[in-house]
């Protein structure tokens, strides 16, 4: 299990989690630890501000933020949140989120970063956790390695798929060329298993709960090559908080009560795992039970939920990554790109 940052003015989350499952406490007071807006404790749903908040309803990842509506984690900071599902792509997400059709949203790092260097105006406030990207294959293959792909095609969703960019990160740092050295092929999603069972790929590179449950539904049938939390990634946020520019500049009591809703439901889900699932049950894959979606949500590292210093150095780390992949431009600037995108809205 990886350690989770400090966050100003408080112990670490774990230690905090623990102090408090150890002691009994319910839920709703992990709301403290994040200090939630006094005149919130009182409004009214006439006072609360509306916010529409964009979603990918597919992304388990995603649950704290449904928890967060069904358990009046939003309300009691002040807002009454609207939760839109913008379709499959994190990257409609953004787009939403730039364009003022949505207030904010929490989506995939590796998707958005490229786009905000481009210059979307979206500030990203926090991270909510890390994992849910996984490279897997069939055992009948051998592969076990990132060496062993060398020469081979992997099979992904589309081409600037969040895990493209993640695995071609991890290729090239094992020494292989993710441009020449491995070929990418886009498949639909309901398509990439039957692709890989016909030798068309090598592997597929994917995120939760598919590739979860790909791994766990027929155990032997399915092997992980690598996720994205190993490989030195162990404690590297995968879905971060992105807000429209303007809400940050306009309202920043907004965007802090926002940010600040958004960190105690990745609490709750942490301590109460079960809620986060049932709140996302609706949206789950047919057939899914409770105890399914909380074993995803074990699998992934929801009290890793970075701000600050600690954020900006890990959006500064992908920068510099995906400029050796050619995904970046060469001449961007990975300390300067994370101060630019990067706002601070829990201690301004």
């Amino acid at each position: 299990m990886t350690q989770s940052p400090t966050r100003p003015g408080g112990s670490s989350r774990r230690g905090f989690l623990a102090t408090a499952a150890g002691l009994g406490l319910a839920a709703p007071f992990l709301g403290v630890a994040v200090g939630t807006v006094a005149r919130a404790q009182s409004a009214t749903p006439a006072e609360l501000r509306k916010i529409r908040f964009a979603s990918n309803a597919s992304s388990i990842c995603l649950a704290p933020s449904f928890l967060a509506v069904e358990q009046g984690i939003f309300a009691r900071h002040g807002l009454d949140v609207e939760i839109v599902n913008f379709g499959g792509s994190t990257e409609a997400l953004l787009e939403a989120i730039a364009t003022g059709k949505a207030d904010g949203g929490v989506g995939m790092a590796l998707r958005w970063l490229k786009a905000l260097e481009q210059g979307f105006d979206v500030k990203i406030t926090a991270g909510t956790h890390g994992g849910c990207s996984r490279l897997v294959t069939l055992n009948s293959t051998g592969i076990t390695d990132l060496a062993a792909l060398k020469g081979k095609a992997i099979g992904v969703t589309d081409l600037a798929a969040p895990g493209k960019n993640f695995f071609s990160i991890l290729l090239h740092k094992a020494g292989i060329n993710p441009e020449t050295d491995v070929t990418w092929k886009a498949y639909s999603t309901d398509v990439l298993e039957i692709a890989l069972e016909r030798g068309e790929i090598a592997a597929i590179a994917d995120g939760d709960p598919r590739a979860f449950f790909w791994l766990n539904d027929t155990p032997g049938k399915y092997v992980q090559i690598a996720s994205n939390l190993d490989h030195g990634f162990e404690n590297r946020v995968c879905c971060i908080v992105g807000l429209s520019g303007a809400l940050v500049r306009d309202e920043p009591e907004t965007a802090r009560a926002l940010t600040r809703a958004l960190l105690e439901a990745q609490d709750w889900a942490v301590a109460r795992p079960e809620d986060a699932a049932k709140a996302f049950l609706p949206n789950a894959p047919r057939n899914r039970s409770i105890e399914d979606l909380v074993a995803v949500l074990a699998d992934q590292t929801h009290d890793h939920t970075p701000t600050g210093a600690d954020l900006k150095t890990e959006i500064a780390l992908y920068a510099q990554e995906l400029r050796d992949i050619n995904v970046f431009r060469r001449s961007t600037d990975p300390a300067a790109y994370a101060e630019r995108v990067y706002a601070d809205v829990l201690t301004a």
